[in-house]
Order: structure tokens, then C-alpha cells, then sequence
């Protein structure tokens, strides 16, 4: 089998700032970027892609951890990480110099991501099989070895994780014909960021209904006269059956949070998301008690697995939104999706930088597929911007990522668009 040989780690950064996408109460002109990590092996046709996601300026200070903890797979046989992709991120996270940085939380913890997600890609296309399916082909026992339970059990024991498994194993291969036929559903961020004129807005809205996106998610915080004059555009084109979601990004104290919520209210809004700090568990808690029936949902920005406890342990959340690029890869991921499953709360991920609908894509399908066995009250985030830029685009069809079917995590960059973006002496920033 192949043996890792060498590790680049880029900095890719995309002028977003300049159209403002992305733009919301808290990030008013980010440029996306990626740190984006290459695992070449001894097979010039095997290699491992991955990346995390950051906003410009700092992603430096990310690829410069990613160099440090990807030194420790150079050398390494691909099939022995292959059959114990749980030890491996335990090794990766068991550095006690770069783990006083986090631990698992901050900069070393979006490194670490991309490492990660970068191992796994290379684990699945040697397999040659797409990330959902390798990860839904392994037994109970095999899954939740993969997945990070420590600082759990109080509320998910591993015994207690594998019989939440077992009892998805019936129906399982129904629910991937399913899924091969539908697709699974998404609600589209697209038409809703804050820098947008109301013109755009309008015009984006209606194409997302006539793309047959049933939600729509607005981004909100700055101005309650101009957040109600666009609910109001988006909510008139979306007519009463359709799903309208508000994006605070963080920006409210509690109690502004209740008030501004329940001054929007009369939109029948489906969920507000971040509405105060990220950190705040018991705050999410008070809001989601004070505007209800609205739902609260988080998570984008939740450090780790024992955050996801905690606001589940607090009835602080209706919808939990996980990141690919935050949590420490799938063995930290496929630990989230089982503490949701087991409070009986839907994931919908977050997505919408530089490469996160790629790989949530997988997610969201093995959730459906082996952990919750479910898509009732599921929708995953999807964002049309940066896709050309993957040899393995996602794809959305009647607002509905369509299965993945190419071996890895969708997360390979095409070789000229890093070139170009490469920060700082890629083409554009060159002459930039």
C-alpha cells in the first residue's frame, strides 16, 4: 500500500469582499479562503485533499499550524491509517505542546480539520469510494470506533452509541436508494447576504423559488428597520408556504437577541441562528425559551463535540448546525451526530465557504443514511459561490444536493484555481 511522502499546505484566499458575499452583521467583507492541505504518497495517482475554512486575513496563522501537525503523517502507510482512523486522530490531537494552543478549539482545532479532512479523503479515494459510503459501509462497532467520544459519556456511552447504530442498520440500504433518486434536501444562503441591494435580493429570491428551494435563510443584526424591509421582500416572494430563516452571526446581547427576534416575528420565521455569543449555552437556552415557536439554531462556531453536549443538555437549541472545517474531521463529526441523535435533535449543517457544501454533502447523507435514519425537519446549508473551483463540484438539483458518487470528500482544487489564489503570490494577488 502507499506510503505518505510528503504534505503541502496552502493559503487560498478568494476576493469575496469585493461582491460581498459572505457579507453579514458580524463579517462585512471576508474573502474566502481555504487552508488547503495535499497528502502526496509514493502513488503519483493517490493523493489526499483537505481544507477548513477562514475569511482572509489570519489564515496564515492556520497553515502554519497545519505544517506543524501534518509532519506527523509523513511516513505513514496508508492502509495502517486506513484500519485505525480513530488512532490517528487521537495522535494528531495528543501533542500536549500544540494542544496547550486549543485544546481543540481555536486555530490548532481548524488546522487540525483540514489535516484531517485531508487523511480521510486519501483513505476513501484508495478505497475508491465516496466518503458517505465508505464511512455507511463500516459496522456499528467499526463507526463508532471512528468517532471521538471522549469527555461524552455522561450522556453517550460507546455501548450505548453502537445500539443507537444497530437499530439504523434495517432500511438502510432503502435509504440509500432514496437518497439516489432525491437527493438530499438544502435551503440556499444565497439570495440573503447583508450587503446585497433589496434589488438583488428580490431578483435572487425568486430565482431560488423557481429553482424549487422551499427555504430561504436572510442574514440579519444591523438595523431592525432595514432587516423588517427585507423579511418583508423575501417573505412576499416565498408566499406563506415556504420556510424563512433570519442569521443574526453573533452580533446580539441576550436580551437585544428576544427583543429583536420578536420584532421580526411577524414574518413566521422557521429558526434564528447565532443569536448571541457562539460561547453563550445558556444564553442560546433563554432565547430559544423567549421567541419559541421560532427555533434557535447554532453550532458554526461551537469549538468541539463537548459544546454540542452542552447545548444539548441545556434544551438550548431546535436545530443543531455543525461545521466541517471547525469539528476535528469525521471523528468528530460522526461523535455530534450521534449526541443529536440521541437528544432527538435535527442537524442541518453549515455550509457555504470554500469548499464546506462539498464535504457536507457526505455528512448529511451518512447522518440520513446510518445515524438518525431521518430527513423530518433536515435541510442542509447550500451557497452558489466557489464551486468551479473543485474538480468534484457539488451538485444541487431541485433543491437537493444529488449523491456523491466519486471516490474521497469532494475536496480536491483544481491545480490552476490555486495557483491563481494562492496568497500571497498567486496570480490574482500578485497583480492585485
Amino acid at each position: 500500500m502507499p506510503v505518505i511522502t510528503r504534505a503541502d499546505v496552502e493559503d487560498v484566499r478568494f476576493p469575496t469582499s469585493l461582491t460581498r458575499d459572505g457579507s453579514d452583521a458580524m463579517n462585512a467583507d471576508g474573502d474566502y479562503s481555504a487552508t488547503y492541505v495535499v497528502l502526496r504518497t509514493d502513488d503519483e495517482a493517490l493523493s489526499g485533499f483537505g481544507l477548513t475554512f477562514t475569511l482572509g486575513r489570519g489564515n496564515d496563522l492556520c497553515v502554519a499550524a497545519a505544517r506543524q501537525q501534518v509532519q506527523t503523517l509523513i511516513g505513514r502507510d496508508v492502509a495502517t491509517i486506513a484500519a485505525d482512523m480513530g488512532g490517528l486522530q487521537r495522535d494528531l490531537t495528543a501533542d500536549s505542546q500544540l494542544r496547550w494552543l486549543g485544546p481543540e478549539k481555536g486555530v490548532v482545532h481548524l488546522s487540525l480539520a483540514a489535516v484531517l479532512n485531508a487523511a480521510w479523503d486519501l483513505v476513501a479515494r484508495a478505497a475508491g469510494l465516496p466518503l458517505w459510503r465508505l464511512l455507511a459501509d463500516m459496522t456499528p462497532e467499526q463507526l463508532v470506533d471512528v468517532a471521538d467520544l471522549r469527555y461524552l459519556s455522561d450522556v453517550l456511552t460507546r455501548d450505548e452509541a453502537i445500539g443507537m447504530l444497530r437499530d439504523k442498520e434495517a432500511g438502510k440500504q432503502e435509504r440509500i436508494a432514496e437518497l439516489a433518486t432525491t437527493g438530499y434536501p438544502c435551503y440556499t444562503t444565497s439570495p440573503g447576504w447583508l450587503g446585497y441591494s433589496d434589488e438583488k435580493l428580490a431578483r435572487l429570491c425568486r430565482e431560488a423559488v423557481d429553482d424549487g428551494f422551499t427555504h430561504i435563510k436572510l442574514k440579519v443584526g444591523r438595523d431592525i428597520a432595514a432587516d423588517r424591509r427585507r423579511c418583508g421582500i423575501a417573505r412576499e416572494i416565498l408566499g406563506p408556504d415556504r420556510h424563512l430563516m433570519i442569521d443574526a452571526n453573533q452580533v446580539w446581547d441576550v436580551g437585544t437577541a428576544i427583543e429583536w427576534v420578536r420584532g421580526l416575528a411577524d414574518f413566521d420565521l422557521l429558526w434564528i441562528e447565532e443569536p448571541t455569543s457562539p460561547d453563550d449555552v445558556l444564553g442560546h437556552a433563554a432565547v430559544r425559551r423567549a421567541v419559541a415557536p421560532i427555533g434557535v439554531a447554532t453550532g458554526e462556531h461551537a469549538h468541539n463535540r463537548v459544546m454540542f453536549k452542552q447545548f444539548l443538555q441545556a434544551d438550548a437549541i431546535d436545530y443543531l448546525q455543525l461545521d466541517t472545517g471547525r469539528l476535528a474531521s469525521i471523528n468528530e463529526i460522526v461523535a455530534v451526530l450521534l449526541l443529536a441523535a440521541r437528544f432527538g435533535v435535527p442537524v442541518c449543517p453549515h455550509a457555504g465557504g470554500v469548499g464546506l457544501c462539498e464535504m457536507v454533502q457526505h455528512v448529511s447523507v451518512l447522518d440520513h443514511v446510518a445515524v438518525s435514519g431521518s430527513r423530518q425537519g433536515r435541510v442542509a446549508e447550500y451557497v452558489d459561490h466557489l464551486h468551479e473551483h473543485f474538480t468534484d463540484p457539488c451538485v444541487v438539483k431541485d433543491a437537493a444536493y444529488v449523491l456523491p458518487s466519486r471516490p474521497g470528500y469532494s475536496t480536491e482544487m483544481r491545480a490552476a484555481s490555486v495557483a491563481e489564489f494562492r496568497f500571497p503570490d498567486g496570480g490574482y494577488w500578485s497583480r492585485a
